[in-house]
């Protein structure tokens, strides 16, 4: 298979992804980067497209754990990625089946979220330098990040006119391009007036017509690397290792401590699927024994 044919269907297929799958754009450049192993690692077979069957595919996974060392989330998203390219393969008339389907997708490893609590976050963010525009564009953003439990990505597409402050939500546009409303509390309004009015003029300049809520001081849209990087230097100056998907598993976590439903959380996060949210519904043995005495006065419970 020579490259310009390579090329050519790799596009197909990413077009297919955002089109009709409603794939995001980080799940696109995913799967492209599998794929193109993958067409790779059938030219090197001399295997034809036609010709793969479930054990072939089998044989490609063993060479990207061994090779690669992947890992079973890793292996997870290489299944997925071919049992997409398939159908579509199969929709294209180039396959008859999809021998994808026949593939047991790894168990993945339940990581439970790092969280922090409430007073070690406002202890960090109050030390970050506000003195300066970037500083006051940081505080405002980890602030937003955390009240309203976004992604880095949403946070980093966010437009000025996506955000009420008065109303206290934002319209963010999450995985697969799906919009939701979410909401923010009153020190993220505070500092988002704060922001709007005396940072972001000054980083925006004179000539700027961005319409992006977070800039760079370029006057462009900040991105995620720079998101990361800019939080990567709070931590460290606070003395915590946190990483800033932190904030948004610990207003997570904090709604359901506080409470909140399961679904509730799951509107908030954006979440297509509420297992996904059930990861954050670990708690302590401190708060359940505190819940069993609350509840259950008449039994006792064992230190």
């Amino acid at each position: 298979m020579v490259n310009l044919e390579k090329n050519d269907l790799l596009t197909r297929f990413c077009s297919r992804l955002v089109a009709i799958e409603r794939r995001s754009l980080l799940t696109r450049e995913c799967y492209r980067l599998e794929i193109r192993r993958f067409l790779d690692f059938l030219e090197a077979e001399q295997k034809s497209l036609e010709a793969v069957d479930a054990v072939f595919l089998s044989a490609y996974l063993t060479m990207r754990r061994n090779n690669d060392k992947i890992d079973p989330r890793t292996a997870a998203k290489a299944v997925s990625a071919l049992r997409s390219f398939f159908r579509f393969a199969m929709d294209e008339g180039l396959v008859k089946d999809n021998p994808a389907f026949l593939l047991e997708s790894p168990r993945r490893r339940v990581h439970l979220p790092e969280v922090m609590d409430k007073k070690t976050i406002e202890e960090m963010l109050d030390k970050i330098n506000t003195g300066t525009p970037r500083g006051m564009r940081d505080r405002c953003l980890f602030e937003l990040i955390y009240s309203a439990g976004l992604r880095i990505s949403e946070a980093a597409g966010l437009n000025i006119r996506d955000i009420d402050i008065k109303g206290g939500t934002a319209k963010v546009r999450g995985k697969g391009n799906k919009e939701r409303i979410t909401l923010f509390g009153t020190e993220a309004a505070d500092r988002l007036t704060e922001y709007l009015q005396a940072a972001r003029p000054k980083l925006a300049g004179k000539v700027n017509k961005s319409n992006a809520l977070f800039i760079g001081k370029s006057g462009k849209r900040l991105s995620r690397k720079g998101i990361w990087k800019n939080y990567a230097k709070s931590a460290a100056i606070a003395g915590t290792s946190s990483h800033l998907h932190t904030l948004r598993h610990s207003f997570a976590t904090g709604l359901l401590k506080g409470g909140a439903d399961l679904r509730t959380v799951q509107e908030l996060l954006g979440h297509a699927d509420l297992s996904t949210t059930q990861i954050y519904t670990h708690v302590d043995v401190g708060v359940l024994r505190e819940n069993h005495r609350r509840f259950l006065p008449r039994l006792k419970t064992t230190e």
